[in-house]
């Protein structure tokens, strides 16, 4: 509710300080490259100190209290700062966060685990864009939705609190290592990282797509949250589906999911409000998807003392190719849209044929494989 609902507005507002499209387009690629880079890193460490709790903690810590504090950024420069301490926080938090989850997901199924994660983190980010819907609604400002976001963000770090207190051991939570060789990760692993960084690459980030909205004028200020509350009720529900599909048809159910979210750019760039409405149900549909069965996979792929690496490393790759997608359709935008929309479709599509490979790759076994 708090960093999800900042994301749907960090687009326009830089562009009410003065930002340009290309530095919407870089600060969302690299704050999303700083974010998961920082992951690996924090992986190792979660791995070798055992400390997963302390982590996640101090993460959600720096990741939620970055929000509110936009509301006092006067320059787009100190905006961009906040952000990117947003995702560093982000960053330290998750691959910990992700290895508490697969202990116990591996009970009920890494599919339906992560994707129950998923719904209830995206209920959240669906009520969040909504509230800051009414706040810009009555006055207009930025700022000021900025500032509501104080009040989820400190409920949020007392549920986690009492989630703490209640299991301080969550390696416990599971007894069994899955079959996959210790000293290294399995070739289907390192052609995941290529095809997952694909759809990264050609996945336009949702600031950008805000600040086309508010640019042409295709979408009102006022409905932009609306529309991302949209695409985060979308995720929700398509994570549940795609993680129950996953425990029982295994990786190939991605390809389905990968291919609907081609259409997003078109749609976003060449399309009316009706169009935009559309991409928003696609766009929220292939975030669910990277939530919840990309993950699924990747802790299928890794043993319990080598978990929160493999997510650090997954997340680096993802960010490295994100950055790099992001950044050149922030820069495509100014030059062509249509070579902005080649570019989406034609490295997704690319991303599909690797998913493909690795789907034939891979032996049958738990979650599919």
């Amino acid at each position: 509710m708090t960093y999800e609902s900042a994301r749907s507005l960090t687009g326009p507002f830089l562009q009410t300080l003065g930002a340009s499209a290309l530095v919407v387009g870089v600060v969302a690629g690299l704050g999303e490259l700083l974010g998961y880079a920082l992951r690996f890193v924090s992986g190792r460490i979660a791995d070798r100190t055992g400390r997963y709790w302390t982590i996640t903690i101090l993460g959600y810590c720096v990741n939620l209290l970055a929000v509110p504090a936009l509301a006092l950024s006067g320059h787009w420069v100190v905006a961009v700062g906040l952000m990117f301490l947003e995702r560093m926080g982000k960053a330290l938090r998750t691959p910990a966060r992700d290895a508490l989850l697969s202990f116990a997901a591996r009970r009920m199924g890494r599919g339906w685990g992560f994707a129950l994660h998923e719904a209830m983190d995206q209920i959240g980010a669906t009520l969040g864009p909504l509230l800051i819907a009414v706040v810009l609604y009555l006055n207009h400002d930025y700022r000021s939705a900025f500032a509501w976001l104080l009040i989820p963000a400190l409920l949020s770090l007392l549920v986690l609190a009492v989630a703490w207190m209640q299991f301080p051991q969550p390696g416990q939570l599971e007894s069994k290592t899955p079959v996959v060789a210790t000293q290294g990760y399995a070739r289907p692993f390192w052609l995941y990282l290529a095809a997952t960084g694909c759809l990264a690459a050609g996945f336009a980030d949702f600031p950008l797509l805000a600040f086309h909205f508010q640019k042409e004028g295709s979408v009102t200020p006022d409905w932009i949250p609306i529309l991302y509350a949209i695409a985060m009720g979308a995720d929700a529900l398509a994570a549940l589906l795609f993680g129950h599909l996953y425990d029982r048809r295994g990786l190939g159910v991605l390809l389905v999911g990968a291919l609907l979210s081609i259409p997003v750019a078109p749609l976003v760039f060449f399309g009316n409000f009706e169009a935009a409405l559309l991409a928003a149900v696609l766009w929220g549909v292939g975030m669910g998807m990277q939530e919840s069965i990309m993950k699924a996979a990747v802790a299928a792929l890794s043993p319990v003392e080598r978990r929160a690496t493999a997510f650090g490393t997954f997340n680096l790759s993802f960010g490295l190719f994100w950055f790099s997608g992001s950044a050149l359709m922030g820069w495509l935008y100014g030059v062509s849209l249509m070579g902005l929309v080649v570019f989406s479709i034609a490295v997704q599509l690319l991303a599909v044929g690797l998913l493909a490979w690795v789907v034939r790759a891979l032996p049958r076994g738990e979650g599919g494989f």
